[in-house]
């Protein structure tokens, strides 16, 4: 495999369906000695952080305007 100029690969299709890592997936790396691991995320993205909080009963009536936004804007 080889790196690009601008320091991308690509991930074999047998790896990405094996482990669902779909366009936009977020992925980290970590470093174990000589070797680079890469796997998903384990922090959540901002849309499930938004369908969390609206499919909570009653999430909506007590944030505030302010909340919602700064949700819905990733902050």
């Amino acid at each position: 495999m080889l790196i690009t100029s601008k320091g991308q690969i690509t991930i074999p299709k047998e790896f990405r369906d094996t482990l669902g890592l779909l366009p936009h997936t977020h992925v980290e790396f970590e470093r174990v000695g000589d070797e680079l691991r890469v796997k998903k995320a384990s922090t959540q993205t901002r849309g499930k952080k938004m369908l969390e909080a609206l499919t909570r009963p009653g999430s909506l009536l007590t944030m505030t305007t302010d909340e919602i936004m700064r949700l819905t804007r990733g902050e």
